[in-house]
């Protein structure tokens, strides 16, 4: 009996993770694909720095609009989210790629940025709803190891093609992978319907500690996970594109290629990061990725193409620990209000994705150096705490966590 019904359990539980990390995989592709484009879409449409900020960041922009209705819609309808996020992803790539006028650019931009927000929010749900224990790092980073590949997969496509393809054909070309969510979709439907909730309890979640050192580890992981999406949006989505066009004469297998160096990075410390957060305590592992991103910031914003492509290394290193937070925030958080407590962890993140670009483009491209050099100060600031307060983290985390 024991053996059947773990033989019942397991067939749930797998492919469930499987399932949300090739539907990630398919809808990151044309995330992946977008920098490397940003620049033949300002001269094709003829933007102004301030206008390619604002094209920018409006995809993060509406995810931050977004995530708090989208948490509350998701706490009563997690399955139908994944039927809405690839519609209104789809709706914001035809009119990004079909449109000439700055406005129709922003919405196009608008409108993707919602769908991956409706996506993301659900399938971190799903997760952090499921894999609540010492195995919520690995299977976060399970989950961001398959966006990452579809962002390298995105980018890949972008160098790959000829030059005189249109960016509007790749844009289109790197939306396709998206059918595997499609295809995949009532397999998830049937995952979700199935009453998965005990095995949330065979990984024991440590209680919510109250100290005052457990507060503040929450909030920097909070104030963490901004920092890191405003200069993850910034490196990526200005700096890197717009230094390297206008100071190195880098067209778009240039580009895609130092933007490929980070994704390649952050794939190989991925699994790594997740496993040694579950051992070790996510506050100390954070601490360590978030000083990664900051010297990887500066150096992309200041070195030339040789030190640009060892900044984007340390950039990837850093960008593995991107969910991280959302441990530390499962650790103090009822299964009941994951989604909600999720949606908001997202506002202050999707806002640090609106806020890089924005800023980048407000700033101008002679002062990019110095929007790098802000922001690897207060990462290093935050890192620096993070690692001193989470000592006692790992402790906990070590003694009171006790998966099978």
């Amino acid at each position: 009996m024991r053996r059947a019904a773990r033989y019942n359990a397991d067939p749930v539980r797998m492919p469930l993770i499987a399932l949300l990390c090739l539907t990630g995989l398919g809808a990151t592709c044309t995330i992946g694909a977008f920098p490397a484009l940003l620049p033949e879409l300002g001269t094709d449409v003829r933007l102004r720095d301030w206008e390619l900020g604002v094209v920018a960041a409006a995809f993060g922009f509406a995810r931050m609009i977004a995530d708090v209705p989208i948490g509350l819609f998701i706490r009563r309808r997690l399955a139908a989210a994944f039927i809405v996020s690839p519609a209104v992803m789809g709706a914001g790539v035809a009119l990004l790629a079909t449109s000439h006028a700055f406005p129709a650019l922003v919405a196009g931009r608008v409108l993707m940025g919602v769908g991956q927000a409706v996506g993301v929010v659900a399938g971190l749900t799903a997760l952090l709803q499921y894999y609540a224990g010492r195995r919520l790092g690995a299977a976060l980073n399970a989950f961001e190891f398959s966006a990452m590949i579809g962002l390298l997969t995105g980018a890949g496509l972008a160098a790959a093609l000829p030059a005189d393809v249109s960016w509007r054909v790749v844009l289109l070309l790197a939306f396709a992978p998206q059918i595997i969510g499609l295809v995949l979709l009532p397999s998830i439907l049937r995952a979700l319907r199935t009453d998965v909730a005990p095995m949330a309890a065979a990984g024991v979640t440590p209680p919510p500690a109250r100290s005052r050192d457990a507060r503040t580890l929450v909030a920097l992981a909070f104030v963490a996970g901004a920092l890191v999406a405003i200069t993850y949006t910034s490196v990526e989505q200005f700096i890197i594109p717009v230094r390297g066009s206008r100071e190195f004469g880098l067209e778009r297998p240039g580009l895609a290629r130092l933007l490929m160096i980070i994704q390649s990075a952050d794939l190989v410390a991925l699994l790594p990061l997740g496993l040694l957060s579950d051992r070790r305590g996510p506050a100390r592992v954070l601490g360590g990725v978030v000083l990664s991103v900051a010297a990887g910031a500066v150096l992309v914003g200041f070195g030339g193409v040789g030190t640009m492509a060892v900044g984007c290394a340390l950039f990837g290193f850093g960008m593995a620990g991107w969910q991280i937070p959302l441990s530390v925030l499962r650790r103090q958080t009822p299964r009941e209000l994951v989604a909600w407590r999720t949606a908001l962890y997202r506002v202050g993140v999707d806002a640090g994705m609106f806020l890089g670009p924005f800023a980048s483009g407000l700033a101008g491209a002679d002062r990019l150096g110095a929007v790098s050099v802000v922001l690897g100060a207060l990462l290093a600031a935050v890192g620096a705490v993070l690692l001193v307060i989470g000592r006692s983290d790992g402790r906990c985390s070590s003694s009171d966590g006790r998966a099978p």
